[in-house]
């Protein structure tokens, strides 16, 4: 595992060693660089792809899988199809994270296919951060595919964070729900300079009582572009909630799509969209405490993607 790596994983998925009693697997330039399996979650390669299949046992509580992806130099384009088997009334967390390094002229990329399919009851908490870094002209990417299955009564959380230095990505996310599966995305993103960003988000509500609650949060700074797009299928009873809330600063630009389609009486959906700038009194407040004006907008943007 080279330094850039080690700087990598510390960003986006807070590693500080290797853990004692939690299961990872560690990419590096599309190559394993480390992997560790528990008792009740098991690591295999995949044989026909890239990839890896974790399994994890029925009734498993409070373990932690770390499965994050760095790039760290140009002219690499990985592509890597994970699938996760949750077992009946699992309560674990996945870490993710991807790293994308580039100090040449070419550019960098990583392309996940995440595949996850809860059982019964079960409860997944899934954090993902990403992340740009190096000096050169080259463009590092970062397109993430997410599929969910949910069974009935079973939980999703997702905190996804773009936290700088990514010139392009595009993330699309499909989720299919059985009775009483919720499912929760909390998406948090910055965008600076020429940067783009794409969002799809795809839910469809199959069975009684499911429900889905997808907020995004986004800010585009100079000219940086970015678009939001959601889709909610209401296809039983069942409650869904979409909202994109995003800041432009500079000469950003920022499109919202949210739509729903209520395919049975009882389906109850939502969605909200609100775009505009940093209102001048909030700038102004802060200032009489003391803070220059880009010290109060720093405050203010932290403040609303936390």
């Amino acid at each position: 595992m080279n330094k850039i790596t080690e700087r990598l994983l510390k960003a986006v998925s807070d590693w500080t060693g290797v853990p004692q009693n939690a299961a990872y697997n560690i990419r590096e330039d599309g190559l394993c660089a480390g992997r560790q399996s528990t008792k009740n979650i098991q690591i295999t390669s995949k044989t026909d792809k890239p990839g890896i299949d974790v399994a994890i046992l029925p009734d498993t509580k409070g373990e932690t899988v770390y499965i994050p992806a760095c790039v760290t130099h140009s002219a690499i384009d990985d592509l890597v199809y994970n699938d996760f088997y949750i077992g009946e009334n699992a309560d674990v967390t996945i870490v993710a994270g991807c790293g994308v390094h580039s100090d040449g002229e070419e550019e960098a990329r990583h392309n996940g296919i995440h595949r996850f399919v809860l059982g019964k009851n079960a409860h997944v908490l899934y954090l993902e951060k990403h992340l740009g870094t190096g000096t050169g002209a080259g463009a590092r990417k970062i397109d993430p595919v997410t599929e969910v299955e949910q069974a009935e009564g079973s939980v999703m959380e997702m905190e996804t964070t773009q936290i700088g230095g990514v010139d392009s990505t595009h993330r699309t996310m499909s989720a299919k729900l059985a009775a009483n599966a919720k499912l929760r995305v909390r998406e948090r993103l910055l965008t600076d300079g020429s940067q783009q960003a794409f969002t799809d988000f795809n839910v469809s509500l199959d069975g009684d009582g499911s429900g889905c609650d997808l907020i995004s949060r986004s800010v585009a700074k100079e000219q940086s572009h970015q678009e939001f797009r959601s889709v909610i299928h209401g296809n039983r009873p069942c409650t869904g909630h979409s909202e994109c809330d995003a800041i432009i600063m500079g000469h950003g630009t920022v499109n919202a799509s949210p739509a729903l389609a209520a395919n049975h009486e009882d389906a109850a959906l939502i969605h909200e969209a609100a775009i505009g700038k940093i209102a001048g009194e909030q700038i102004l407040k802060l200032c009489t405490l003391g803070l220059t004006e880009e010290e109060a907008e720093a405050k203010i943007v932290e403040g609303f993607l936390r």
